[in-house]
């Protein structure tokens, strides 16, 4: 191995041009954007001057608007019926019970753990 690394020769004019390319790398996409001076327009006109202004509709267009939205949007919704309803009421009072008693226990549990703690410790 040390052998293969005595005969690999690298000139002074490469470490030359790896140093320079690596110091000064060409600019993507070539030369930047010529600035212009302020005040003046960049060619083609740009900014803001040319465009016309939008005119916005009052209160009671924009009122009625939402409320035509409103109805269209309530048509679009799937109602449950009568027995869904049913089934996820009861599905939730269910959780809720069960949940109530799971947390009923834990205090329960807690209290008893820190009551005899206070007693173990003289308080």
């Amino acid at each position: 191995m040390a052998e293969k690394l005595e005969e690999i020769n690298v000139g002074e004019e490469e470490l030359e041009l790896e140093t320079e390319a690596a110091i000064a790398p060409a600019a993507p996409g070539g030369e930047p954007p010529k600035k212009t001076k302020r005040g003046t327009l960049p060619p083609g006109g740009g900014g803001r001057g040319g465009r016309p202004r939008s005119v916005t509709p009052g209160f009671f267009a924009r009122t009625a608007q939402f409320l035509r939205d409103t109805r269209a949007e309530m048509r679009r919704v799937t109602w449950p019926n009568a027995n869904e309803v049913k089934n996820t009421t009861i599905i939730t009072l269910i959780a809720v019970i069960f949940f109530a008693l799971y947390l009923f226990g834990v205090d329960r549990v807690w209290a008893f753990a820190i009551e005899r703690l206070k007693t173990l410790l003289g308080g």
